[in-house]
């Protein structure tokens, strides 16, 4: 009985697991089956095409919005990594209520609603704009209101990896003749390296998929992907729409497929060396 009890709560737990990842990706099968489809129903098939691949490529707007992305995702994740992770490290260096309380404000904005940190830099970049007689918004606020927010992110992600390095490393390194530099780029850097990568990885990810904020950012001249797909759906839902979701997701699994075999291959390195 306690076998034959076993036995049903494996098939419930791979039965509840089951419908999860139905639910999570039949919406994306059924956006991937239907962006080859020749007709521009979202409900009927009528035929395989790769019409929709064709004319999005062919569609400037988004092929300037999808570069647009890639260089804001990019240099947004190199600036907010570096000064993440500077803050982190500045901030362990606290007494433990200014660090304390430092860091519950670093949280505030990852828990705001994107509309409101939007809304807020923007009031911000308008008022120095008016105040300089200079600037107005566009690709330059875009991108620095992507560095603003995902900087907590990468704090949140080093942080945990500053708790776990010993103390005395970066002290021994000094006095084994190592200059401040040197002994922060070779001793603790590679201790913090995992922290920094998720971080970053978590910046890049946030900056792709961010919409809220980057549409109270910019003008109208200078879109986003996110943005783009939303001008198309205002609209009609266009097909080609499909096509692009389709493209980001295959991009995005191949990178995750990438990163995860790299880090199997890590830890079976280092059990072997173990």
């Amino acid at each position: 009985m306690t076998s034959y009890n076993a036995n049903m709560m494996a098939v419930l737990k791979r039965l509840y697991m089951g419908l999860i990842l139905f639910f999570m990706y039949a919406p994306i099968a059924v956006l991937i089956i239907f962006s080859f489809n020749a007709s521009r129903s979202r409900g009927t098939w009528e035929g395989f095409t790769l019409d929709w691949y064709i004319r999005l490529l062919n569609d400037q707007h988004t092929q300037r919005a999808l570069r647009n992305t890639v260089l804001i995702a990019i240099f947004s994740t190199i600036f907010a990594t570096a000064i993440g992770t500077v803050a982190a490290i500045g901030i362990d260096k606290l007494k433990k209520r200014s660090r304390t309380a430092i860091m519950l404000v670093s949280r505030v904005p990852v828990m705001m609603p994107d509309v409101i940190i939007g809304i807020s830099l923007m009031m911000l970049f308008l008022f120095v704009f008016r105040t300089l007689g200079v600037g107005s918004l566009g690709f330059g606020t875009m991108l620095l209101a992507h560095v603003i927010f995902n900087v907590p992110y990468v704090i949140l992600s080093v942080t945990p990896k500053l708790r776990q390095l010993d103390p005395n490393l970066y002290e021994a390194a000094l006095d084994l003749g190592s200059n401040p530099l040197r002994a922060f780029v070779q001793v603790i850097l590679p201790e913090l390296w995992p922290g920094v990568v998720t971080g970053a990885m978590l910046a890049f990810t946030m900056s792709v998929d961010d919409f809220m904020v980057s549409f109270f950012t910019t003008s109208p001249g200078v879109q986003n992907l996110s943005i783009r797909i939303f001008s198309m759906t205002r609209r009609g839902v266009d097909p080609s729409i499909n096509a692009l979701s389709t493209i980001i997701f295959v991009v995005v699994m191949i990178m995750l497929i990438l990163i995860n075999r790299r880090d199997r291959r890590l830890i079976h390195k280092n059990a072997e060396d173990d």
